[in-house]
């Protein structure tokens, strides 16, 4: 069997050298040629799978190690019987923190607090949902927009007019669709983004033409009130230097790039194919797994809670660092920049999840050991 594989899937040869040979390869330079006697093709977001590439080929399983499936032919799968996998929720930890990780940084420049904001989650699903669950459990006020889930199951969902109207924070977390009926291609247009409240923040970790990049651009600069953070972009690798220079936080689609993330999409893309084959599932990751850097907090019970909050969560990841980083990259032609964006993604750093820190709080406080659970820690 040969598996043609983007370079950048962690833990390929640890999960997939036992199915035959592998032929590692950069994401977005994967050909029709490469692929053409290729069995199992194993990719992530930033590879087109369609016909053009796939067809004539012997293909039969196309796995991303990823949330998303915007950038596979699904339907031309079906006609091909092709078989296909995903990772669903395999990044949404690492999402989480970076949101977390941004609200304090937010914060922190604006001097407020951030129990007293409202706040919009567009699109609840694996990402999403989860950042809900952890707002909601340390206490924030978050209105939840799903029309998918709305439909589905009822609830207490809103409109995103809503959101808009009535959100001093909008995080996004929608797949990027382009059908009519839940197209979220430009869902916050110029229109939607021009009846953002006052002193609104919008973070987008989703997809980057969610968001209108144009339009953003020019609404920033009309309204100095707004503050934007954006872990993607229209256009990826390429980035609108101008929007990037008005960001408070500019990041190079990283935000659920925590090792734990990525090798747990390797992993879950890993049971798929061993499904495919009927054969069983051999490897474990917590198997694979390194030890964390910071396995461990003592707290005292007398402790603030809301320096407790912004040490947890920078203790284990701060996306200031990842701003910088990206920022230094922004110069030289616009080919250089493409080239100096995948080469972050492609080298990234180390960088944990919160869930495996474990966490003692010394002597009795009941808001310090609640927030450590709203975060999802291990208390102990």
């Amino acid at each position: 069997m040969l598996i043609v594989a983007d370079e950048n899937i962690p833990l390929i040869e640890a999960f997939f050298a036992g199915f035959g040979e592998i032929r590692r390869l950069p994401g977005r330079q994967i050909t029709r040629a490469d692929v053409h006697d290729a069995d199992v093709l194993l990719v992530r977001s930033v590879t087109k799978v369609d016909r053009e590439l796939l067809e004539g080929s012997a293909v039969s399983f196309v796995g991303t190690c990823t949330i998303g499936t915007d950038h596979l032919a699904l339907d031309y799968f079906d006609q091909a019987g092709i078989q296909w996998a995903s990772a669903p929720g395999c990044n949404a930890r690492g999402v989480v923190d970076y949101v977390l990780g941004s609200l304090l940084t937010l914060a922190e420049i604006e001097g407020v607090d951030l129990v007293q904001r409202t706040y919009g989650v567009v699109g609840a699903g694996e990402v999403g949902g989860r950042l809900v669950e952890v707002l909601r459990a340390l206490g924030f006020k978050v209105l939840v927009c799903d029309p998918p889930r709305q439909a589905a199951e009822g609830g207490d969902f809103v409109s995103l007019e809503h959101i808009i109207e009535h959100c001093d924070v909008l995080s996004l977390h929608t797949p990027l669709t382009k059908t009519a009926s839940d197209a979220t291609w430009h869902l916050l247009d110029v229109e939607r983004l021009n009846q953002l409240k006052p002193g609104a923040w919008l973070i987008n970790a989703s997809r980057g033409a969610v968001v209108d990049n144009s339009a953003l651009r020019d609404v920033l600069i009309r309204r100095d009130d707004l503050q934007a953070v954006l872990d993607v972009w229209e256009g990826e690798p390429g980035v609108d230097v101008d929007l990037a220079d008005l960001c408070v936080l500019a990041t190079p689609h990283i935000a659920g790039y925590s090792l734990d993330g990525k090798q747990r999409g390797t992993a879950q893309v890993y049971k798929a194919l061993c499904d495919f084959l009927a054969q069983p599932a051999e490897l474990q990751l917590d198997d694979l797994l390194p030890a964390p850097w910071l396995a461990s907090v003592h707290l005292s019970a007398d402790s603030d809670p809301a320096w407790a909050l912004a040490m947890l969560c920078r203790g284990v990841y701060d996306p200031r660092r990842d701003d910088a980083d990206f920022r230094r990259s922004l110069v030289g032609s616009a080919e250089e920049q493409k080239m100096a964006f995948d080469a972050l993604r492609k080298k990234y750093p180390v960088r944990r999840e919160i869930e495996g820190l474990r966490v003692h709080v010394e002597g009795e406080s009941v808001a310090l050991r609640q927030l450590v659970k709203a975060l999802g820690a291990v208390l102990v």
